[in-house]
């Protein structure tokens, strides 16, 4: 059974993240920008909401009708960024305003994040807890990496996991060869998908 899917609007905004918090709740990143628990379930959909309005004002957001997945995309022009800097800062005067962590993460990927073509930004994918491992996350991303290849345009993202890193790669991504490291955490890895003829 193929998934449905329907671009979201402002009226699916908490709903996208509610999904966005429940699917990173204990992501590797996530778990180090808010290392307490307890504080991560009281701001980490907040923070995560930041990413969801810059997607409805600035992108897209493609999104299961029965609700169970997102994939947040922004189309990035070459070129060095106008106003990049302002989302983390947001980020973090938003979701937690004494953690420094909330605001690094944004300024250390966004240093490496490739500027000289324009691509498809796949910002974030989330996936119901209960529905991960059945292919949606993989159905969700097949119509904009299709028209990736029809149009030729490349795909950027940064994977947070190990286990994410193994599906991007399984959908065309290869590693950048440089690692986003966070101080004392986790690693990052940046992704380029060249389109495929």
């Amino acid at each position: 059974m193929a998934l449905e899917i329907r671009q979201a609007d402002q009226s699916d905004r908490d709903a996208v993240a509610r999904l966005l918090d429940e699917a990173f709740r204990t992501d590797p990143v996530s778990s180090w920008v808010f290392p307490d628990p307890e504080h991560r379930a009281a701001v980490h959909g907040r923070f995560l909401g930041v990413f969801v309005d810059v997607a409805l004002a600035e992108g897209r957001i493609d999104y299961a009708v029965d609700g169970s997945a997102a994939a947040l995309w922004l189309r990035i022009p070459a070129g060095e960024p106008e106003g990049e800097d302002e989302i983390p800062a947001k980020m973090r005067a938003v979701a937690d305003p004494d953690n420094e962590r909330c605001e690094l993460v944004g300024r250390l990927t966004g240093a490496v994040h490739p500027t000289a073509e324009e691509h498809e930004y796949l910002l974030m994918i989330a996936v119901a807890p209960g529905r991960q491992g059945e292919g949606l996350g993989t159905e969700l991303m097949r119509p904009v990496l299709e028209r990736c290849d029809r149009e030729g345009v490349p795909a950027y993202l940064e994977a947070s996991s190990e286990r994410s890193r193994g599906l991007y790669e399984r959908l065309g991504w290869e590693f950048t060869g440089e690692a986003v490291r966070l101080p004392e955490g986790p690693l990052m890895w940046p992704m380029w998908r060249k389109p495929r003829g």
